[in-house]
């Protein structure tokens, strides 16, 4: 009964442009809202707040995820990191390492922009503050006076000037895959 039924409304609603507005609405609608059916009862409407679509939730993925599975599609990271390098000399790693090296340095400079913390260079004179934040100073060596502290730069520090990393739109299944199964066809 159900299938002729379905069959005479797909029918009709292809012909008939009222009842196809009519059935877009119905099914639009949540079950509280929609029209009562002969011999059933119809539940009390629900409060509008509450018959509001809510969109489901995308998968989630962790966001060094991302930024693993982005240094292996573009600089095949992941691959060389866990590569054997028994087998392979020297400067056939050092070979290799150059491209990788440079094409990570590509992905973390636009999903990052990343920039020195200060423009000194090593070996100058610096000054951290009193009450200095120790997110951006970190003190090495004879560390006992009062603030503010002197001392030489010995690495410039770096930030991230933006974090533009791709939305996760995948699964949730393969929320944690880092490089999928490449398969060449035959």
């Amino acid at each position: 009964m159900r299938i002729g039924l379905a069959f005479r409304a797909f029918f009709r609603v292809l012909s008939d442009n009222t009842l196809a507005d009519r059935v877009s609405a119905v099914l639009a609608a949540p079950d509280a809202a929609a029209p009562a059916l002969p011999g059933k009862e119809q539940a009390p409407a629900l409060p509008a707040a509450s018959r509001t679509p809510t969109k489901p939730a995308a998968p989630a993925r962790s966001d060094a995820i991302t930024l693993l599975a982005a240094l292996q599609r573009e600089a095949r990271f992941v691959d060389i990191v866990k590569e054997p390098l028994d087998q392979y000399s020297d400067a056939q790693i050092g070979a290799a390492a150059r491209d990788v090296l440079k094409d990570c340095g590509r992905v973390v400079e636009r999903l990052f922009a990343i920039r020195p913390l200060v423009d000194q260079p090593e070996g100058s004179e610096i000054e951290a503050p009193a009450g200095y934040d120790a997110g951006r100073y970190r003190l090495t060596g004879n560390v006992h006076a009062e603030p503010p502290f002197k001392g030489s730069v010995v690495h410039h520090g770096w930030q991230a000037t933006r974090t533009d990393l791709p939305q996760w739109s995948g699964s949730a299944a393969s929320a944690s895959v880092v490089a999928p199964i490449e398969i060449e066809m035959r």
